[in-house]
């Protein structure tokens, strides 16, 4: 008699961390109803592409990477999945045009894969052809009783909510995500055990906007330190706040507690208050600055981090050079600098004309990209002759004869390999010899 093979999964994933942290919960939903896994593209049954919907580039690398799913398609049988924001933002558009896909699923329809895989599987078998598609947006889907299956690593990530009710003008994820939604904290501290017991030394606490997290007397700062308190985790972070509402409370538990990291990524967007009232981000840049004044008071040896969008709509070299003067003013560790690319659905794409040239705004991001190099290399200088205590990560980039590793702050520290220095998870201290832009040297 033959024994029927489990069929192999292999899933592919874009963008953010959150969608990191999805692919984790698919796989544990598939495990559970007898898929199997495989790294090797040419011996699976099944392809999924987990996908993003921030930004055009995101969109243009999973359109080339479905064309060589299509012509994969034509050499063997293969059922083909979209999930995520892009098959949610996308779904008419990629039902119609996209023939090779067979099932698309949004990210609140992760439940319902092992049912539509095995009938899009079916069918083939049959030499038929099914498609499915789930993409229902759910106002309570937490997944909150799933475990999910990571991989093995350092870091492990936690999704402690779902959705975003900020609806700010360039964003397409109320659309792809739905509303806000707040997991039970016991089943996040559960989560949080059982990846202390797998080896896990720090956890990365994950939201669109983590600051506003609420569930039956529960707010962040409590959330953050509970998990914090975690036997067997070494660091805990979290991504992202929203500068809006940074209460009190959870700069203090950051201030206060060894295990939660000094590095708050803290998100701007624009300096200049009329772009920040079109985009619907709620504060103005002199709120923002009285915030990092704030937290910089609180906890001197903080790491601050931000996104910024160049060219937003009707900006201005005026409204331009107001961000510009406040990375200069704010000094910040680092900074993600991006062109504004318009998002089908989104308040901005129905409501204002994406009207500044792309030249413009590729001069713009060259700009700041350069202020924000000089400043991140003179704010890592600092570190010179210090020691610093690193997270060992893996092999650097570079060369399998360096390691490494992350400070507190986040930074990247890199090193020649010596006796005893280099397992993954361990805390160990380097002193720093060097500094670049991106990494501190340490020896």
């Amino acid at each position: 008699m033959m024994v029927k093979t489990l069929p192999q999964v292999h899933i592919e994933t874009f963008g953010c961390q959150m969608n990191e942290s999805d692919s984790e919960l698919v796989r544990s939903l598939l495990k559970q109803e007898g898929f199997g896994f495989t790294e090797d593209r040419e011996r699976a049954d099944v392809v999924l592409v987990n996908t993003c919907a921030i930004r055009e580039n995101a969109h243009k690398k999973i359109y080339l990477h479905l064309s060589e799913l299509r012509a994969v398609k034509k050499q063997r049988p293969l059922v083909v999945g979209v999930l995520g924001c892009m098959a949610q933002n996308l779904k008419s558009e990629l039902a119609e045009k996209e023939p090779l896909i067979d099932v698309l699923a949004g990210p609140d329809s992760y439940r319902q894969l092992p049912r539509l895989l095995t009938n899009a599987l079916d069918a083939q078998e049959q030499g038929l052809r099914q498609k499915a598609f789930a993409l229902d947006l759910s106002e309570y889907e937490t997944y909150e009783n799933i475990m999910p299956d990571r991989n093995n690593g350092v870091n492990a990530w936690i999704t402690v909510m779902r959705g975003c009710d900020n609806f700010c003008s360039f964003c397409v994820v109320p659309y792809t995500r739905g509303r806000e939604r707040s997991r039970d904290p016991e089943s996040i501290l559960l989560e949080a055990r059982d990846a202390s017991t797998r080896g896990f030394k720090q956890i990365t606490l994950l939201g669109q906007n983590v600051n506003s997290y609420c569930h039956e007397g529960w707010d962040f700062a409590k959330l953050i330190a509970a998990v914090a308190d975690t036997p067997g985790i070494d660091r805990v972070r979290f991504t992202s706040p929203h500068p809006k509402d940074f209460p009190p409370a959870l700069i203090d538990a950051i201030a206060t507690h060894p295990k939660i990291c000094k590095h708050i990524h803290l998100p701007l967007q624009a300096g200049s208050d009329r772009i920040l009232e079109l985009m619907g981000r709620t504060y103005t840049g002199a709120a923002y600055l009285a915030l990092v004044d704030r937290i910089r008071s609180r906890i001197p040896d903080i790491v601050l981090t931000t996104d910024i969008i160049c060219g937003f709509c009707s900006e201005s070299e005026e409204d331009f050079q107001t961000t510009h003067r406040i990375i200069e003013q704010t000094q910040l560790d680092s900074a993600y600098i991006f062109k504004y690319s318009e998002r089908k659905h989104t308040i901005a794409a129905r409501k204002y004309a994406d009207d500044v040239p792309d030249r413009v705004k590729g001069m713009r991001v060259a700009q700041l990209l350069e202020t924000q190099r000089r400043i991140t290399l003179e704010r890592n200088r600092r570190y010179i002759g210090k020691t610093m205590q690193v997270l060992v990560e893996r092999d650097a980039t570079r060369s399998s004869t360096q390691a490494m590793g992350k400070t507190d702050g986040n930074i990247t520290v890199v090193w020649e390999k010596g006796t005893g220095d280099f397992r993954p998870g361990t805390l160990i201290t380097k002193q720093i010899f060097d500094a670049s832009a991106a990494t501190l040297y340490g020896k």
